[in-house]
């Protein structure tokens, strides 16, 4: 890992396109990600399997049926205005990588890259691993009616489909896009049902929980602090929300679409949580969902009959089309961390054909391996799911110091600073009270993050590092190279004098000339 010159590059540099457009004949990635798209990612994400799954999380804390209602509206709404605020950084700083890359750009590489170690370290690798294993658990289900799949069995399949899915990526963007559409469209269709059933439900008037009287009506007392952790349930619920950001530089058009995509996804998405949400309680009383370990097939048993297999199907392919998003953008992090010398530079190179990010992609999917092969990865999601919250809220502030550092900088979309500071004010009171109500978890969360000062220091800050370590990781970017068949993007100058794609054709990799040229060569 190495602090060079593209480390040094400007805020206000950042606003080319850093891998877009080709020079001099090298390859570039690709902008494929069309609108439908880019829709498909953010909705894909967000919805996984936790609204067919276990939506209690918000209802056991709310309650009641009422309020949960309105915790879903009031979460929907807060995260709107966030990946509003978003939109106007991912046009104001088009770079792949997302909050990692504004965090960088606006506060330093420091704290860049703890955001980057945290991902790196644990959050996308066990989230990954948690997506997959549950998606394994759904389709053998089946096949053992009376008890739990075997353990082993649920881990070798999940790594069946981590494999699959790597390779998908790895073999085309458009092919990974498709996956994520098809799949989107599967849940959509899916809820979709849920939420027609509900309406029918209502229609027959099986609304009694929806009547004011009873919907207000508290199955235990109200309590502040429980109703505070039903809205951070509720938050957590919609997370997935910015991973457009992750991959900005695939966008077309990313200017008019990235923003749009986010205005037509949120909506959609708070929308589908608010409907489905109702849908449930017009067949299960509060008890019974909150009794239920998987409130999707709940409701389909008790609505659909012989149909009934439908919902456990869709849970599956809803998982599976989670995890490919989440293999896509994560790699996509990675990808733009170690072209800013934050990790090893193999992971900024692309295959001189296929134009994807081999490296990256086989780096994320081996770390979400190495987290199937642990027994605490849900106690690890735990720690960090505090620290991935509080970068949010960092990165919005990001947006309020960008506009007093660089009032001048060109910004295509410019919203009024109220919504930052409506998020945050929103953001400060769940923090606040995680703090408060989990102070040990979220203190080994932190811990965690600031076991990535040392590395920074040593492995990005410290520049004169011994030759023969220079040397031995030429040398493993070299075979690395070779073995995947890639080289780094082709790059525009950020200061528009030429200067920084000079120094980056001094650190391109230790291929031989004549490699090298041939690679170039190579035109996606």
């Amino acid at each position: 890992m190495t602090d060079g010159p593209r480390q040094r590059s400007s805020t206000a540099g950042s606003s080319k396109d850093a891998a877009g457009e080709e020079s001099g004949g090298g390859v570039a990635l690709k902008k494929e990600i069309g609108l439908v798209s880019a829709c498909g990612i953010i909705v894909g994400n967000i919805i996984g399997s936790g609204i067919f799954v276990s939506p209690k999380g918000v209802m056991e804390n709310a309650s009641s049926v009422g309020v949960a209602l309105f915790v879903w509206i009031i979460t929907g709404v807060i995260t709107a205005i966030g990946a509003l605020c978003y939109a106007e950084l991912g046009v104001t700083i088009p770079k792949s990588g997302g909050d990692y890359s504004y965090v960088k750009d606006i506060f330093g590489g420091l704290a860049g890259f703890l955001r980057l170690w945290i991902a790196v370290l644990v959050i996308y690798p066990t989230n990954q691993a948690v997506i997959a294993l549950t998606f394994s658990n759904y389709v053998l289900q089946p096949l053992f009616p009376t008890c739990f799949p075997p353990e082993n069995g649920l881990r070798l399949l999940a790594a069946v489909c981590l494999l699959l899915l790597t390779w998908v990526n790895c073999s085309s963007v458009r092919w990974a896009t498709r996956v994520q559409d098809m799949f989107t469209a599967g849940k959509l269709l899916a809820l979709g049902l849920i939420i027609i059933m509900g309406i029918v439900q209502i229609c027959k008037g099986e609304y009694y929980w929806l009547e004011p009287a009873n919907a207000f009506e508290p199955f235990q007392e109200y309590d502040v602090g429980l109703i505070a952790l039903a809205f951070l349930q509720g938050s957590f619920a919609y997370g997935g929300w910015n991973f457009l950001n992750y991959v900005t530089e695939e966008l077309v058009d990313p200017y008019v679409n990235l923003p749009r995509a986010i205005f037509i996804s949120i909506p959609l998405v708070t929308f589908v949580y608010v409907f489905a949400n109702i849908a449930y309680v017009t067949a299960m009383s509060p008890q019974e969902l909150l009794a239920s370990n998987a409130v999707a097939v709940t409701f389909g048993e008790k609505l659909l009959g012989v149909m009934s297999w439908i919902m456990p199907i869709s849970v599956a392919l809803s998982t599976f089309g989670g995890v490919n998003g989440s293999l896509f953008t994560s790699s996509r992090l990675f990808f733009a961390g170690a072209r800013e010398g934050h990790l090893p530079s193999l992971l900024a190179m692309i295959h001189v054909k296929r134009c994807t990010p081999i490296p990256a992609l086989l780096f994320t999917c081996l770390s979400t391996l190495l987290m199937l092969c642990t027994s605490d990865m849900y106690t690890l999601i735990n720690y960090v799911g505090f620290i991935n919250y509080l970068f949010y809220g960092v990165t919005v502030a990001g947006q309020i110091v960008l506009r007093y550092k660089q009032p001048d900088m060109h910004r295509p979309i410019k919203i009024s600073l109220i919504w930052p500071v409506i998020y945050l004010i929103f953001w400060a009171f769940l923090l606040i009270f995680s703090l408060y109500s989990e102070p040990v978890v979220c203190g080994i969360g932190l811990a965690i993050m600031l076991t990535g000062v040392p590395v920074y220091f040593l492995g990005v800050y410290w520049d004169n590092k011994p030759q023969c370590f220079d040397a031995f990781v030429n040398k493993m970017t070299y075979l690395g190279q070779k073995f995947c068949v890639v080289v780094y993007p082709a790059e525009t100058s950020s200061s528009g004098n030429g200067e920084e794609g000079e120094e980056m054709k001094e650190a391109r990799s230790p291929l031989s000339k004549g490699d090298e040229d041939n690679h170039k060569s190579a035109d996606c």
